[in-house]
């Protein structure tokens, strides 16, 4: 949805991307924050949270060989110091907008995955799910980064419909409430869905899967230009930037050429 080159960049060649700052403190304060449950509920504080930042941090690098090149050039590590002090600020900074004594997750980090009629394979990992003493659904989501301005708001809902409709999908239950916390800037974006909302979404992904299907016969990927294009590792290979793109590893399809064979993807 984003850019169908960067889609073809990642999914058909397989580019290398470089790990990002920012990127990498919001893999680490999710891991702290779904960590920070395995605690009673008494010791859920900020300190305890806090401290579990170096630790993860040195998990994530022993997983993670690559993220050693972020501060590679920091032989003092000041960047290092500064970047683990603004994961604490998020981390503190959820506190403010949840309270974990109050919480018991029913999962974290849940992996799910449904096929829909069509042989479409939907697959997502939904980062909390709360359940009520009524049974209602809850599904949370943790966001780094700062809130969207409200006409921006349904793109960022649109990742947690789509949880919505997987979890529909397999437990015949649509979630009461999707809720997106944005430790950024301290803002909570909340939307409770109906199956009209889900139904919606499951067009537009098959719609999505059929544009994708198509350009992945003809080969024909092509750029969409926006203000995240600065931060685009593959700015070398794109026309956009004057850049070539690698051989197409795919056959090609020209059209009329008969028919196409189903396939499947996941979306995640």
């Amino acid at each position: 949805m984003q850019c169908p080159l960067l889609y073809r960049f990642r999914v058909i060649d397989r580019l290398p991307e470089k790990p990002s700052e920012a990127a990498t403190r919001g893999t680490l304060v999710h891991a702290v924050l779904e960590r920070l449950f395995d605690a009673p509920a008494a010791e859920r504080t900020a300190p305890r949270a806090k401290s579990l930042i170096p630790g993860q941090w040195d998990r994530l690098r022993e997983s993670r060989p690559e993220l050693g090149e972020l501060f590679a050039e920091d032989p003092e590590g000041e960047r290092l110091a500064r970047w683990l002090g603004e994961a604490e600020q998020l981390v503190e900074r959820w506190f403010t907008l949840e309270d974990p004594v109050r919480l018991e997750p029913v999962e974290r980090e849940l992996f799910v995955e449904t096929e829909l009629e069509s042989g479409l394979r939907l697959r997502g990992i939904i980062d909390r799910v709360d359940v009520a003493p009524t049974g209602e659904v809850r599904i949370v989501d943790y966001k780094t980064g700062k809130a969207p301005r409200p006409e921006y708001a349904e793109g960022a809902l649109f990742q947690m419909k789509f949880y919505a409709l997987v979890v529909w999908r397999l437990k015949n239950v649509v979630p009461r409430r999707l809720q997106l916390v944005y430790l950024g800037s301290g803002d909570v974006l909340t939307y409770d869905p109906v199956p009209a909302d889900l139904q919606r979404v499951e067009r537009k992904l098959l719609a999505l899967w059929e544009a994708i299907r198509q350009a992945t016969e003809s080969g024909e990927w092509r750029p969409r230009p926006t203000k995240l294009c600065g931060w685009c590792d593959h700015q070398a290979h794109c026309p956009e930037f004057g850049g070539t793109p690698p051989p197409y590893p795919l056959p090609v399809r020209s059209a009329g050429s008969g028919d196409v064979a189903q396939g499947r993807m996941g979306a995640d």
